[in-house]
């Protein structure tokens, strides 16, 4: 059984999206190393430069992921990535109204709508034994409540952006001690990995 793991860039005071959920510095650093790596989400390509250590998590992360849990807002703030994540994986969406236009067989996304726990199990089940990432704050707040998540990955960015969507603002939880497995430093950024402990 894989892990379930969560990643985000995030600013140093702790956000992962500016105001109107601004993602541009925080993902600044993307295009700031020396290595090409292209994405495609729906029929969009995303072309990025960043560093050969950088590129080579990303296509581990790629390889290794089988599923991905989100929240509804992050699949509507993404405009569901076009129909495809740019992951190329299955997407688990956790809501209260599924929207009709994507609930077709076939379709690259799952809605669920009983709760954290039942989100993590079908992507468990869509996953078999690969990773599962988890995408959105509110949803990884909610896995971490529940003790469903095992890491967190953090690409530290050197900048303070005051406002915006925070990364961990009201979990709601007693303390959660976590073991840190990586430091990496590349250009623009600080890759930051961390076990949580249970």
């Amino acid at each position: 059984m894989g892990t379930v793991s969560a990643g985000f860039s995030m600013s140093l005071d702790g956000f992962i999206a500016g105001p109107n959920d601004d993602v541009q510095r925080v993902f600044a650093w993307m295009s700031l190393g020396d290595t090409d790596l292209n994405l495609k989400s729906g029929d969009t390509d995303f072309d990025l430069k960043v560093s050969s250590e950088s590129a080579e998590s990303f296509e581990t992360a790629i390889q290794s992921t089988g599923a991905i849990v989100s929240g509804r807002r992050m699949f509507d703030v993404a405009g569901a990535w076009g129909g495809k994540h740019p992951m190329g994986v299955p997407v688990v969406v956790l809501t209260h109204t599924i929207p009709q236009q994507w609930d077709y067989e076939g379709s690259p996304f799952t809605f669920v709508t009983d709760g954290i726990e039942s989100a993590v199990a079908k992507a468990r089940e869509i996953a078999g034994d690969k990773n599962i990432g988890v995408g959105g704050a509110d949803i990884t707040r909610q896995c971490l409540k529940a003790g469903l998540l095992d890491e967190i990955h953090i690409d530290l960015v050197p900048v303070l952006l005051g406002h915006g969507v925070r990364l961990f603002e009201n979990i709601g939880i007693e303390p959660i001690e976590l073991e840190r497995t990586g430091v990496r430093e590349s250009p623009g950024v600080t890759h930051l990995s961390f076990r949580v402990l249970k």
